[in-house]
């Protein structure tokens, strides 16, 4: 269900210095969650974007679906879209798009469609593969391919251990074209108490690149 994360825009925009056409922009983004370990970090960074007042347009992949459906208890009988709806927004569909995997005819899919930015959270190394190799072959794929051609904000969230020297170059071929590599490595500086406090500092790390302030986790204030 929701959650209430207190997270706002970093800046305080005004209609001088930003267009309302460029504002909603800001406030679009794509979410990818694929069938990596820790579908959990994908459903609480969609809360958050969600409960910070952003357009959130999610990308499920099948794996994901089976996975959701191990690890969280998912039920998807009424359907993939319907289940996210349910279950991360409480089934309000005002600020939530969610596609299917092999939609790639969605607006995602399209340079045209103005979005401030996408995180594939978590991101499995099949995905980051397909991503740093241009396949396209599905709509998280082409999304982010899109991101990659038109400039725009890049997240990926691997969750894979231990690392293979491939995942390894294609993490590094990825971050050369400038696209933001976040391991799903929680800090403990913050002492941490539960399952639930880790998941949130990797998601609040995703938060801080994505320049959007947050009280996701303790910050660090120095120590002797």
């Amino acid at each position: 269900m929701r959650r209430n994360y207190e997270g706002l825009p970093a800046k305080n925009f005004t209609i001088s210095s930003l267009t309302l056409k460029g504002l909603c922009v800001m406030r679009r983004l794509v979410v990818g969650i694929t069938g990596a370990s820790g579908v959990v970090y994908g459903t609480r960074m969609v809360e958050a974007l969600l409960a910070s007042g952003h357009e959130v347009h999610l990308v499920v992949s099948e794996p994901a679906v089976v996975v959701a459906t191990h690890e969280l208890g998912w039920d998807f009988q009424a359907g993939v879209v319907e289940t996210c709806r349910r279950e991360i927004a409480g089934g309000d569909t005002g600020t939530l798009r969610v596609y299917e995997n092999h939609e790639i005819w969605a607006p995602p899919a399209s340079g045209s469609f103005p979005v401030g930015g996408m995180v594939v959270i978590p991101c499995s190394m099949s995905t980051l593969s397909g991503i740093a190799h241009g396949s396209s072959n599905n709509l998280i794929e082409r999304a982010a391919d899109v991101m990659l051609k038109e400039k725009r904000l890049l997240v990926l969230v691997p969750r894979e251990t231990p690392l293979n020297v491939i995942h390894l170059r294609n993490m590094l071929s990825l971050a050369e074209m400038g696209v933001s590599i976040v391991p799903a490595m929680p800090g403990f500086y913050h002492q941490p108490r539960t399952v639930d406090d880790m998941v949130s500092f990797v998601v609040g790390k995703v938060m801080d690149i994505l320049a959007l302030e947050n009280r996701l986790f303790k910050r660090y204030e120095g120590g002797a």
